[in-house]
């Protein structure tokens, strides 16, 4: 490499969070990957920080992020997220003690969840071309169901009372509209579906469509509908060539996206963003599958997701020919038969690791 290569290169600065279960063997994998394109392309590099922030960490001091924690975190360009949750802590501490407590103060309210059937893989649904089912799925990652507004009362008593109370604003409804039209509009089809509940959610949902409504008018070229949120199901299963981008609530969005990624072929495949559109402050990527303890150390879990998780981020930090190259190198592996066991494969982590690594090491590297 010639030193003029070498003081033009970028390098990010990247926090890694493996967390739990599966997630340090993926994000591993994830590393390896992006420090194998990286040395490839030779334009851009990363330095990885880890942070060891787990269920493990939270039984030993009682916290998953200690009190400096998200300000270490500012620092970075984007985080490297795994998964977290363990079998013996509560689902509800660990999400709100970790995930949760970084995208929310965070503002990372853009979750955006991308879909399709990649080369070498099969959906479970019949005659399901992948050009039929390429979906971008919109969540909104800040208020609605999982605010955290509500609370318990009269406990262990006969007439002991939970509610949980979601959150609507006329704000956080506009700015995530906003993102998903955007989104839309520079997609083929510019076409968006709005889900929604409003038949028996009377208030916050019926605001949920009035400013899809509104926000609606200043996109004349995208073509928009409306959908509930059960009806989307039934659609998302018998006609998956209807539906392009994909705009939906917390929980609504959270629950179709599993549906997405299982009728892509297998959730260890689909990749996520948590997005600070005003990139304020640092965007996290992570793979939708989670902790996973049922395969954990068994060098079985597959790393595809993460890989596409990277690409997204690459996306993000601005490098689109690495993102589309990282892809390229994913499908090829899959299409020569190299899969993981939930794709209908033998393959472990490590050696479809290895695959990718091989592919992105036949790109060709641009002369300076």
């Amino acid at each position: 490499m010639s030193p003029t290569a070498m003081v033009d290169k970028k390098t990010y600065n990247i926090a890694s969070i493996p967390a739990d279960g599966i997630g340090p063997e993926v994000i591993s994998a994830g590393i390896d990957v992006l420090n194998a394109l990286g040395d490839q392309l030779q334009t851009f590099g990363f330095k990885f920080t880890n942070y060891d922030w787990s269920s493990e960490t939270y039984k030993k001091t009682g916290k998953y992020i200690p009190d400096n924690g998200l300000e270490q975190l500012k620092k970075h360009d984007a985080i490297f997220f795994g998964a977290v949750g363990a079998p013996d802590v509560p689902d509800h501490i660990s999400l709100w003690g970790l995930r949760l407590a970084i995208c929310q103060p965070f503002q990372q309210y853009a979750n955006v969840r991308p879909t399709r059937i990649l080369k070498g893989t099969q959906s479970p649904l019949r005659n399901c071309k992948s050009g039929d089912l390429d979906w971008i799925i919109i969540r909104e990652n800040s208020e609605g169901e999982y605010a955290g507004h509500g609370g318990r009362s009269h406990l262990g008593q006969p007439w002991e009372t939970a509610t949980e109370v979601s959150i609507f604003t006329r704000h956080g409804i506009t700015r995530l509209m906003r993102f998903a039209f955007e989104m839309a509009q520079k997609r083929p089809r510019k076409r968006l579906t709005v889900v929604t509940k409003s038949n028996a959610q009377r208030n916050g949902m019926v605001l949920w469509d009035e400013v899809a409504s509104d926000v609606a008018k200043g996109f004349p070229d995208v073509t928009v509908d409306k959908m509930l949120v059960d009806a989307m199901t039934v659609r998302m299963t018998l006609k998956p060539e209807s539906l392009d981008t994909i705009v939906a609530t917390n929980l609504h969005a959270d629950i179709l996206s599993d549906l997405a990624a299982a009728l892509a072929g297998s959730i260890g495949i689909a990749p996520t963003s948590n997005l600070d559109p005003t990139r304020e402050y640092p965007s996290m990527f992570e793979p939708i599958h989670g902790s996973a303890f049922d395969i954990t150390g068994k060098g079985v879990a597959n790393p595809v997701a993460t890989f596409w998780t990277a690409a997204e981020m690459l996306a993000w930090l601005g490098e689109e020919d690495a993102s589309i190259k990282l892809m390229q190198a994913v499908e090829s592996v899959c299409e020569a038969g190299i899969l993981s066991a939930d794709l209908g494969g033998k393959a472990t982590t490590k050696e479809v690791t290895a695959a990718v690594v091989r592919e992105i090491q036949k790109f060709t590297v641009k002369s300076a």
